[in-house]
């Protein structure tokens, strides 16, 4: 059976447009052109992915992701033609797990698409060598300390316990600094490039934390 795709999208063409080429691509698709009406489809319904533009008319993309994630992990794309930082950050704590900006190409929303159902998919596990320990905060990558300190080990656990999801350096110090003390972002950006080196250092084949410009980073095993 094929993945189901609901695509939410007031711009009639340009959902058509993704729809066209999401089917071409083997996927089910529905299209929604309202906001109001996402959650009763919803009720009915269990799409493998959700398609979600932020300026709609009714419920706005925002409001839908909050309340669809008190009941639901379903992955979910923003499409935004709203590009400002605070947005996409925004969106990104809100829970989604990726975004596309406007103008895009439909290729581009096909390629988004099957990369966040292979990483979201449930799959097993695979043993990529590196374990974390949280009562020691002691992290290892095939069995090699990587001798981190408190601060590099909450950061890494952060981002390793939800792989693919982008955190914004606010998200991190929220996790990291719990007494609320102020920080510059350049001081998360200096942990993560010490947390780099000393996985770099252990076996350059360890699993990566990659930059996502303009917004944060992300673990990628």
């Amino acid at each position: 059976m094929s993945q189901q795709i609901l695509i939410v999208e007031d711009e009639e063409k340009l959902a058509s447009l993704m729809d066209d080429y999401l089917q071409q691509n083997q996927y089910t698709t529905y299209m929604i052109h309202h906001g109001d009406e996402v959650l009763p489809w919803l009720v009915n319904n269990k799409p493998d992915l959700i398609l979600l533009d932020i300026m709609l008319p009714g419920k706005d993309g925002l409001t839908l992701c909050r309340e669809i994630r008190q009941s639901s992990n379903v992955p979910i794309i923003f499409v935004t033609a709203r590009v400002e930082e605070i947005d996409r950050i925004l969106g990104l704590e809100l829970g989604a797990d990726d975004y596309i900006c406007k103008p895009f190409s439909p290729r581009e929303v096909v390629a988004r698409v099957k990369t966040v159902l292979r990483r979201t998919g449930q799959q097993i596990p695979v043993d990529t060598g590196l374990k974390l320990d949280a009562a020691s905060y002691k992290a290892t990558y095939k069995g090699q300390n990587l001798d981190l300190t408190a601060v590099e080990f909450q950061l890494l656990k952060a981002m390793f316990n939800r792989p693919g999801q982008i955190f914004s350096r606010d998200q991190l110090m929220q996790k990291i600094y719990t007494d609320n003390r102020i920080v510059s972002h350049r001081t998360i950006d200096s942990h993560i490039k010490k947390l780099r080196k000393k996985m770099d250092a252990c076996d350059s084949a360890c699993d990566k934390i990659e930059s996502v410009y303009g917004v944060g980073y992300k673990y990628e095993p």
